[in-house]
């Protein structure tokens, strides 16, 4: 089939618009790092030019601040990758109201109580500006609340019901949903969904009325009913730490899982590789020696390898080259805020990729409840910073010796952040011996598991 044809078939609507010059680059929202930081002491780093990688400062809530679950959280700045740290993070509270349908189809406040709690933690990495994770900080987490209220009751009850009215339309309304296997959690996983799209709505008007472009990864933990809901759009990274076992929440996007949609938006629209980029992937960049020769390549529509005999326009920069989170997108296609899938803009060459949050997160469930849990099992949240230099098994030996020997601490949780920051700054006594260097900014949550306080600071 042609682009043509696909393009009329599944994107229906006008053409393309041109690129538009850069607008203002004012900001939307004013730069700031999170809320609970206030008072740490330490300077925010963000203009000082003179700092170099081994004296950027590590910052953590100041001591008296209790985070939800008296979890841990430290940041750094990157070396001077960009003016402002791109990372940001909120944490709190999420305090549920009963809502009904209203005569009019709205959503109606009818109980002004707290009718369901639960606890939220988030970091986001933003992509061309801090615009995109500021915006999201500050929006994401009320998205949810609302689109939790919308289910609220249907999460409550012992099977979600057809109609959340409770009208039962049909007497074999519960064997159907029984048979499509929903269970409450769904309902959580929908509303994680849909608050990332209502967010990603919310990001996309701002930045289009401030002249923006941008976008930011986001990693979700969400605490609700004895169970952890774990979201991640990007590259960022959790993991569940134990005594004897290391579990991953999180899938992460790179440019190698997203290789075939980022292909196909190419194969859809090849004015967006303005004439020089293939979307066809290779082994390696080739060479003018390749020109007539018959070599292995992957297209949108592959999982597998085939050969193709080179062309001249084979020669161009490839979309994709690398693998693992080393792989990059050369000349980025990335989407641009306030556009849809299908409508991409080219930025700066040689950008890691940065999944948005119009990306649909991948959501696991820890039932929390269900585990035997011991003092020292936390998870662990943060950008890919951390998870650049440092594997899934270097944070677990970090997290089991550090928590071992700090029992009495009551700050140990954001004093093992630093602990875990420390390492990717190479330094002599890191214990990992790798001596690694990060210079991307690092934000980490550490959230333990085990008799969960309840502290609400956050956002």
């Amino acid at each position: 089939m042609s682009a043509g044809w696909f393009r009329r078939r599944f994107l229906p609507g006008g053409p393309l618009p041109e690129p538009q010059p850069p607008g203002p680059r004012s900001s939307p929202v004013p730069y700031h790092r999170p809320r609970f930081l206030r008072g740490s002491g330490s300077s925010p780093g963000a203009t000082d030019t003179s700092r170099r990688s081994d004296s950027r400062p590590v910052r953590c809530p100041a001591r008296g601040r209790t985070l939800p679950w008296n979890a841990g959280y430290a940041e750094i700045i990157n070396a001077e990758k960009s003016e402002f740290n791109e990372d940001q993070a909120a944490c709190g509270k999420l305090c549920i109201q009963r809502c009904e349908f209203g005569i009019e189809d709205e959503w109606l406040t009818v109980c002004p109580e707290e009718f369901l709690t639960g606890h939220y933690w988030a970091l986001f990495d933003g992509h061309g500006g801090p615009a995109a994770a500021i915006l999201a900080a500050n929006t994401l987490h009320s998205c949810l609340r609302r689109q939790l209220e919308a289910v609220v009751e249907g999460l409550l009850a012992t099977q979600p019901p057809m109609h959340l009215s409770g009208r039962c339309v049909c007497s074999s309304d519960p064997q159907f949903v029984e048979e499509k296997g929903i269970r409450a959690e769904d309902l959580v996983i929908g509303a994680l969904e849909s608050a990332f799209q209502e967010c990603d709505d919310v990001i996309g008007r701002e930045l289009e009325a401030s002249g923006q472009v941008g976008g930011c990864t986001a990693l979700v933990a969400v605490s609700l009913q004895g169970k952890l809901y774990v979201a991640n759009a990007g590259d960022s990274r959790a993991i569940l730490v134990r005594r004897d076992e290391i579990r991953v929440l999180s899938s992460e996007f790179t440019p190698e899982t997203e290789r075939q949609r980022i292909q196909q938006l190419a194969f859809i629209y090849p004015e967006l590789l303005a004439g020089e980029f293939t979307r066809l992937e290779f082994p390696r960049r080739l060479k003018g020696d390749d020109l007539g020769q018959k070599v292995l390549f992957r297209d949108h529509h592959m999982n597998g390898w085939s050969y193709k005999q080179v062309e001249k326009s084979d020669l161009k920069y490839p979309l994709i080259h690398g693998q693992g989170r080393q792989a990059r997108l050369l000349g980025t296609l990335a989407v641009s805020r306030g556009l849809g899938d299908h409508q991409l803009r080219v930025l700066d060459t040689n950008i890691q990729l940065k999944p948005f949050l119009l990306s649909i997160p991948q959501v696991t469930v820890l039932d929390v409840d269900q585990l035997a849990l011991q003092e020292e099992d936390v998870v662990v949240m943060a950008t890919d910073g951390l998870w650049d230099v440092l594997s899934n098994e270097q944070v677990a030996r970090l997290v089991r010796s550090f928590l071992t020997g700090n029992r009495e601490d009551p700050h140990r949780f954001s004093e093992l952040a630093k602990v875990l920051i420390h390492n990717t700054q190479g330094k002599d006594d890191g214990a990992t011996g790798e001596g690694q260097v990060s210079y991307d900014d690092v934000s980490v949550f550490v959230i333990p598991l085990h008799s969960p306080g309840q502290g609400s600071g956050g956002h």
